[in-house]
């Protein structure tokens, strides 16, 4: 079964990138080698801070379009809490 991940990066400059794949392992070293443009490419070297497995492309699509719509805030209870400390940062 081929499995799709959406994630959170942290840049060099502390700034947060999330993206989806097929391959999570590919991605991240294509980022960190410079070949990829866009938002990452000045802000290397990155670091993997959070990764969701996803049963299908468009569920990853829709989870990245989502979290990139979150506070940073938002963003930094998932990665340090998980899904629990989300539901309380929605709460406040």
């Amino acid at each position: 079964m081929l499995y799709f991940y959406v994630y959170i990066l942290k840049c060099s400059d502390g700034s947060y990138y999330i993206g989806h794949t097929d391959n999570m392992e590919q991605r991240l070293g294509q980022y960190n080698a410079g070949f990829c443009t866009g938002y990452v490419a000045k802000r290397l070297p990155v670091e993997l801070v959070f990764v969701e497995t996803c049963g299908s492309r468009a569920e990853a699509i829709d989870a990245e379009r989502q979290w990139k719509k979150w506070t940073r805030k938002k963003k930094e209870a998932l990665i340090t809490g998980g899904w629990e400390a989300v539901k309380q940062v929605g709460k406040k």
